[in-house]
């Protein structure tokens, strides 16, 4: 697959040849769920937490007798049933991570790649490199090229001045080729490559 190289500026810096094994899959669907699901299990806090029953500090005498009242039989204040009681079945601290397998977590990063290239929203751009870290010229040269919701990967390291002023624009998310992830892939409208990146996938890869 062979894709056009452009520059910042919106000239043509020639072409490079993609690896089919990589952006020339058929996108599943149920691929990409799976490691979305992952990706935001793995990152949830889990830090949420109610008082059960045995952490409500309570009188534990029997509130009534156990017979001839006509009520139900009841030996704490602190049950769930009762008003300041413990909560019955509520969310404790756990991790809500769950495990999937390297080999599926590794395909389903081509077939992110794969739905780019397939949705002709895959740009690939010789270098990202910004004279200044003013926003504001950042946003122009965005707009220029129509990158209105893009992921921009980098190589190894992002130019400084262009992270700086790429990192406030809304919609614009910049990071180095070790962080590419199928999330990140899928919640923008555009990926943005540099040659480099390109590079260091297919070396990834092979």
């Amino acid at each position: 697959m062979k894709l056009d190289i452009t520059t910042l500026d919106g000239s043509s810096a020639g072409s490079v040849e993609l690896n089919e094994a990589i952006f020339g899959l058929e996108p599943r669907a149920d691929l990409l769920q799976r490691m979305v699901r992952y990706q935001l299990a793995k990152r949830r806090a889990g830090t949420h937490a109610v008082k059960n029953r045995s952490d409500i500090d309570r009188s534990t005498k029997k509130i009534y007798k156990q017979k001839g009242t006509g009520n139900a039989r009841h030996g704490a204040a602190s049950a769930p049933q009762f008003r300041g009681g413990g909560r019955a079945f509520g969310p404790v601290v756990r991790d809500h991570g769950h495990d999937l397998p390297k080999k599926v977590r590794a395909l389903a990063l081509k077939h992110a790649l794969s739905a780019k290239a397939k949705a002709s929203t895959l740009i690939v751009v010789d270098d990202i490199k910004a004279d200044s870290h003013k926003t504001k010229a950042m946003v122009e040269r965005f707009g220029k090229l129509g990158w209105s919701s893009a992921l921009i990967i980098g190589g190894a390291e992002v130019d400084e001045n262009f992270g700086r002023a790429a990192r406030a624009v809304p919609k614009i998310d910049v990071l180095p080729v070790q962080g590419i992830n199928v999330y990140d892939i899928l919640r923008r409208d555009t990926l943005v490559l540099t040659k480099a990146a390109v590079d260091a996938l297919e070396e990834r890869f092979k």
